[in-house]
């Protein structure tokens, strides 16, 4: 039932085919996969973010190619017009991360199997949001996707933010769907939102904490006067699938409920 040669453009599809237990499907992911690891052991590398091996796909002979974003639109229009067929989905929020990930299943009948794992995901998120929520008003969060130019964060992220226990301070740009209209108009302008705590996850290389602190007048800012700036993987946080709303919630949660402890502390 469904497509049975697979080719994942992104991670996320990957992870989810995987938690799903249709990872025999998959005969192509991602060189920027990293979940789950016995992926990359078993699965053919045949793409970047932005571009893929077109020969190498095509003698794949997949049924279905799945990608992610405006950003892979070249990528799958070239595929189209090899004859092959592709999916690519724009998820942006916590809902519609939710949905694709229901069509997905469907689409490899895995229906049951799915709401199992988003029925217990959403508990999860109603009970680390109510424990936020006990904690008193939110902290006030920065999250840097990017540093030059520095990129606020993606929908769904700000919203993981909310649920774990910070308000983002930039809110407003992540209702923007592209990066290039979540740049921060400058870096004064996160001097002057003044976060409590900061969150680096600068997209396929290491977030820089001394790099932050360097930056003209930052030493002023919360988060920096308290230490309180900490990576949360790309991989856990920047791919709109599993890892986003499990892993990456978590940490976030925890880095929150750290901070909030030390600011109650009265530091």
């Amino acid at each position: 039932m469904g497509p049975k040669r697979i080719i994942c453009l992104t991670e996320e599809s990957t992870e989810w085919l995987y938690l799903l237990g249709e990872s025999d499907r998959i005969v192509g992911i991602s060189g920027y996969t990293v979940r789950p690891k016995q992926a990359r052991l078993e699965k053919p590398r045949v793409s970047s973010f932005l571009d893929g091996k077109e020969d190498k796909i095509l003698a794949l002979r997949p049924d279905l190619v799945i990608g992610f974003s405006d950003m892979q639109a070249a990528l799958a229009d070239r595929l189209i017009r090899a004859g092959l067929s592709v999916w690519i989905t724009n998820q942006r929020s916590i809902e519609e991360i939710f949905e694709t990930m229901e069509m997905l299943a469907s689409l490899v009948g895995a229906q049951a199997r799915a709401k199992q794992w988003i029925d217990q995901c959403r508990e999860e998120h109603h009970r680390l949001s109510e424990r936020a929520k006990s904690w008193g008003p939110p902290l006030r969060a920065y999250f840097e996707e990017w540093d030059d130019p520095m990129i606020s964060a993606i929908r769904w992220v700000s919203e993981l933010m909310a649920l774990a226990g910070a308000q983002d301070v930039f809110e407003h740009l992540s209702q923007q769907s592209l990066g290039k209209h979540r740049i921060v108009a400058s870096s004064h302008a996160v001097v002057d939102a003044n976060p409590q705590i900061i969150f680096g996850s600068w997209c396929g290389k290491k977030f820089r904490p001394e790099r932050l602190k360097a930056r003209e007048a930052w030493d002023n800012i919360d988060a920096v006067k308290n230490d309180l700036l900490f990576e949360i993987k790309s991989s856990e946080i920047l791919q709109p699938g599993p890892a986003a709303l499990s892993d990456g919630l978590r940490h976030m949660h925890q880095r929150i409920d750290e901070a909030r402890k030390l600011y109650d502390a009265g530091v």
